[in-house]
C-alpha cells in the first residue's frame, strides 16, 4: 500500500503539521488502522479507500479515531493530486463529519468544513492553571474542545501548560487564541490536546472551524489569515461562508513509501 508522510499548512518541509497518508488496498478493521496510526506516531494518520463518489477518509492519532482533521484531509488531497492518482478539480471525502471537499486555488487547497461555533462558558475548575495563566478574556465550548481567548499574542507564545492536567479534561482539546499584534496575521493559536495523544499540536485545521466565526464576529470580517504559533508553526488562510467554513494552505510530500503488512 502506497504511503506518504506529508508536511500541511505550510511550503516547507520539516514545518507546519506532519500528516501520515495511507491508500488502503482494501477493506480493513479498526484496530489494524490504529495500529498502523501508533506505528507512525504522528499527529494523525489518514485512511483513503476510493469509492463511485469520492473517497473514504478516516483519522487516527496515536491513540484514538477523531472525528474531524483538517491537515490530514489538506495532506489527502495534496497525495491524490500530487501522486497523479486523480485530476479531479474537486475531491471529496465522506468522513464521520460527512461529506468534505478540496478544491485547487492556484497553488492554495481550500477545504470546505462545518463551522464549530462554541458557547461561552464559567472556567472548568483546573482549566486556566493547567494552562499556566490566569489572563483569560474569554472561556467556551463547541462539540469538540474549550476556545480560550488570551489578552495578547504574547501571551499565547509564553504558555507552558501542565499537560498531565490537561490530559484529565472531559473534550478533545484546547485551543487558545489571540488578536495577532501585527503583520501578515489577523490571529493566532496553540491547540494542545494530550487526552487524544498530542500534547500540542502543530497546526489544527478543524481548530479553525472554530476559530472562523469566533474572529470573524470579533474582528468584522469573514476572510483572514492564521497563525498557529506552535514550535513548527503553520499558516492558515480562513474564510467564513455562512455555516461553512473555508481553510486553505500549502503541503509538502516528504516521505514516499509502501506499508507491507
Amino acid at each position: 500500500m502506497r504511503l506518504l508522510q506529508i508536511d500541511a499548512f505550510t511550503s516547507e518541509p520539516f514545518k507546519g503539521n506532519p500528516a501520515a497518508v495511507c491508500f488502503l488496498d482494501g477493506e480493513r478493521d479498526d484496530r489494524w488502522m490504529a495500529n498502523v496510526a501508533a506505528e507512525m506516531n504522528l499527529a494523525e494518520t489518514a485512511f483513503l479507500r476510493p469509492r463511485d463518489d469520492g473517497w473514504s477518509l478516516r483519522w487516527f492519532t496515536p491513540t484514538v479515531e477523531v472525528d474531524l482533521c483538517g491537515h490530514a484531509t489538506l495532506a489527502s488531497a495534496h497525495a491524490i493530486w500530487s501522486e497523479g492518482i486523480s485530476s479531479d478539480e474537486v475531491l471529496r471525502f465522506h468522513t464521520k463529519s460527512g461529506v468534505l471537499t478540496a478544491a485547487r486555488d492556484g497553488d492554495f487547497i481550500e477545504l470546505d468544513f462545518p463551522a464549530k461555533r462554541d458557547e461561552q462558558i464559567a472556567a472548568p475548575a483546573g482549566l486556566l492553571d493547567a494552562l499556566g495563566t490566569t489572563q483569560a478574556t474569554y472561556v467556551g465550548r463547541n462539540q469538540f474542545d474549550y476556545i480560550v481567548e488570551l489578552p495578547s499574542e504574547k501571551d499565547v507564545h509564553n504558555l507552558r501548560p501542565d499537560h498531565g492536567v490537561l490530559r484529565q479534561l472531559p473534550v478533545r482539546g484546547v485551543i487558545v487564541t489571540s488578536r495577532a499584534d501585527a503583520g501578515d496575521y489577523d490571529f493566532v493559536s496553540r491547540f494542545f490536546a494530550p487526552g487524544s495523544g498530542i500534547d500540542e499540536d502543530p497546526v489544527t485545521g478543524s481548530a479553525h472551524s472554530c476559530l472562523t466565526p469566533y474572529w470573524a464576529q470579533r474582528l468584522g470580517k469573514n476572510e483572514m489569515n492564521a497563525w498557529q504559533a506552535s514550535p513548527r508553526g503553520g499558516a492558515v488562510r480562513v474564510r467564513l461562508v455562512g455555516d461553512r467554513v473555508k481553510l486553505a494552505g500549502h503541503a509538502v510530500t516528504v516521505l514516499r513509501g509502501e506499508l507491507v503488512v
